[in-house]
């Protein structure tokens, strides 16, 4: 589990980025790609539930999911939803994207193709990347209205499924710089990022967890 000295500050960054949206009936429903098959079966209770009536997985692969996914994440995430009921027909996959960006990029001009430039489309993902997915999301393609959703977990049931603390708070702060670092360079909308969220930040920063940050 985290360690208890530095629970508080790991949770506070958690809230932070689990924006909580209610979920609203939409056009598609994109499964971002990444090492957590999470954010597949939330797509597809979504999708059954009845709030989007098309899914797209996107996502080829990462150094951390080249292992657990060798023919890519969207690939690994379509069977997945196949397996939980989700008809073929309603999935579209797109293998190309590296990064969050691509993943925005690519499932836009995806479905420009398919007349949904100007789409309602809920992002899925994991639960701490819900803020920055928005904000590259609003930037990148300001055309669509954007919701967030992602498995509705708690920050220790997450770490258990994960079976990584140290990988869950390692990306938890990358996740935070980049919030402020994407938004200076335009690749994401500028976001809040209150007091309290800063200074835990700078204490997981000194605590070593710094794997996921990218060079200032």
């Amino acid at each position: 589990m985290v360690p208890t000295e530095l629970l508080a500050d790991v949770r506070t960054l958690w809230d932070y980025h689990d924006l909580r949206h209610e979920p609203r009936r939409c056009d598609v429903g994109v499964g971002l790609g990444s090492h957590d098959l999470g954010v597949a079966t939330r797509t597809a209770e979504l999708y059954h539930e009845g709030w989007f009536p098309r899914i797209v997985f996107t996502g080829a692969n990462a150094p951390t999911t080249v292992e657990r996914f060798p023919r890519g994440e969207a690939v690994h995430f379509r069977e997945h939803a196949l397996e939980l009921g989700v008809p073929d027909s309603a999935i579209t996959v797109e293998t190309a994207a590296t990064n969050t960006g691509e993943n925005i990029d690519l499932t836009r001009a995806l479905l420009a193709e398919q007349g949904l430039l100007h789409a309602s489309v809920t992002l899925i993902s994991r639960p701490y990347q819900q803020r920055r997915a928005l904000a590259t999301a609003q930037q990148r393609w300001p055309e669509a209205e954007f919701r967030c959703a992602a498995t509705e977990q708690s920050l220790a049931d997450y770490v258990e499924s994960i079976g990584d603390p140290d990988r869950v708070i390692t990306m938890l702060v990358g996740d935070t710089q980049r919030i402020t670092r994407y938004a200076e360079l335009g690749f994401a909308v500028p976001q809040p990022v209150p007091a309290e969220v800063h200074e835990a930040y700078l204490r997981l920063v000194d605590a070593g967890y710094t794997g996921r940050l990218i060079p200032s």
